[in-house]
């Protein structure tokens, strides 16, 4: 149907005395004597259009006045009578699509816990549709970011035989029976349908690093599954990784690329979603612009692991979990160091190698490694990297430690045999810079159908 998108008509003076057709749906509808309004979305803004119906000209169908019916309207675009912007005339209403009253987006109804167990209507809402606006937007400045800094796009398998964390938290893929039986898993496996164990992607890094060390600079973006048992605010099962690799860089320059890269994208989501942003100032986390502002244009904290645990340590009495050297930081003592500490975000580097990952590059002191993560307030953290173990021997001596199976990673560790390079990158989880970017603090909420423990809806 050939129509006028919405954001087209709201504010652009141009469009004045024009005849129109919109399409959208119904958000809300009000009657008097002689006059009505319905507001309609259409999806192409936050901002909704009134159209103005003359009773003794018009009288709409009741059907098009129902929320969440879905109408095309003919009309004029006029100057609207209050406010700025522009407002439209109805001249004809044609109904597209009914909805009866149990439509279960209602005013009364609409809490985010509700509004989860309906993902395919929640869109629908005022947060929602902007969650997903910001989403689109900041996906789209990613790939322009790393377009405009000389990166070249890989798409990484999403099947592997290889875990890239080392941790076993991998979904296994099979085309096997549910009752298959086999004397081994040997003979099952081979019997599978690559002949060999495989899983779904924890990470596309592995493959990064290839492709980075014949290409430079390069960066993966798409779906990573974890088959962590984490039912907390903060964790999927499958959620979207942007994960840069780049050849010939160390610790220093994988954090001066994560800073410069989180604020690119913050300045973006800024410059194009006003609207969004000041909807979630308003009424999901105030002060959100400010924040985000100052993150944007202030300089990030970096500390040593070691210097962090020391600042936790003197709080200890305070946390449900108290710190130690040699502990994994929790979500308590990251918002602690961002929030009170620095005030900021905040890079800690220097991690012990026994909670880190196997392929991080390890440093002269024998027990710690060149890794980092990003820590941001309200969030924790949000970026995991590290200059990569560029020494065959001693990354072989580091899964060997772990008891990893050598063969699977035969590729992995030839990088380190032909024409070895210092190179480093790091992963940003998107549905938490999304978190980050709205105010939404349940990562459920930032994704379409969101994959988590005992949930497939």
């Amino acid at each position: 149907m050939k129509h006028t998108d919405i954001k087209c008509i709201l504010s652009s003076a141009d469009m004045v005395g024009t005849s129109v057709v919109v399409c959208g749906w119904v958000r809300t509808f009000r009657d008097s004597a002689q006059i009505c309004f319905l507001e309609l979305s259409d999806g192409t803004s936050f901002k909704k259009l009134q159209v103005v119906i003359d009773k003794n000209a018009l009288i709409p169908d009741p059907e098009c006045t129902k929320l969440g019916a879905s109408v095309a309207v003919k009309g004029k675009v006029v100057k609207a009578f209050k406010g700025e912007g522009n407002e439209l005339e109805a001249a004809e209403i044609t109904l597209l699509g009914k909805c009866p009253p149990e439509y279960p987006i209602q005013k009364k109804r609409t809490t985010l816990d509700f509004l989860r167990g309906i993902p395919h209507l929640r869109l629908r809402t005022n947060t929602f549709a902007a969650v997903f606006r910001v989403r689109s937007v900041a996906a789209q400045a990613i790939h322009r970011y790393f377009h405009e800094h000389g990166y070249y796009y890989i798409n990484a398998p999403l099947i592997t035989a290889s875990d890239c964390e080392g941790a076993g938290e991998m979904f296994r893929v099979t085309t096997q029976p549910w009752n298959a039986r086999y004397e081994s898993e040997e003979e099952y496996f081979k019997n599978d349908f690559f002949g060999v164990k495989a899983g779904l992607s924890v990470s596309g890094q592995l493959e990064g690093e290839v492709a980075a060390t014949a290409l430079g600079r390069i960066y993966t973006f798409g779906p990573s599954f974890r088959a962590e048992n984490s039912n907390t605010t903060r964790h999927l099962a499958e959620f979207w990784h942007v994960e840069p690799e780049v050849a010939f860089a160390e610790l220093p320059d994988v954090i001066e690329i994560a800073e410069d890269l989180l604020k690119y994208l913050i300045r973006t989501v800024l410059e194009e979603c006003p609207d969004e942003l000041a909807f979630f100032d308003s009424f999901v986390e105030k002060g959100l612009i400010e924040k985000l502002t100052h993150v944007a244009n202030s300089d990030f904290a970096v500390c040593t692991y070691t210097e962090a645990v020391a600042i936790l340590e003197k709080q200890n009495a305070d946390f449900r979990f108290p710190v130690h050297w040699g502990s994994d930081l929790q979500s308590e003592h990251e918002k602690y160091l961002t929030e009170v500490v620095f005030k900021r975000p905040v890079f800690v580097t220097d991690y012990p190698k026994e909670i880190k990952s196997f392929y991080m590059k390890q440093n002269p002191d024998g027990k710690t490694v060149a890794a980092t993560d990003l820590l941001v307030p309200g969030i924790g953290e949000i970026i995991g990297g590290s200059e990569r173990e560029a020494d065959y021997g001693k990354l072989t001596a580091a899964m060997r430690e772990r008891h990893m199976d050598m063969d699977a990673y035969k590729q992995y560790l030839d990088l380190r045999l032909f024409g070895s390079v210092p190179h480093g990158g790091f992963g940003l989880g998107f549905e938490r810079f999304v978190m980050y970017c709205t105010g939404i603090e349940n990562i459920r909420d930032v994704t379409l159908f969101p994959r988590s423990v005992k949930n497939i809806m």
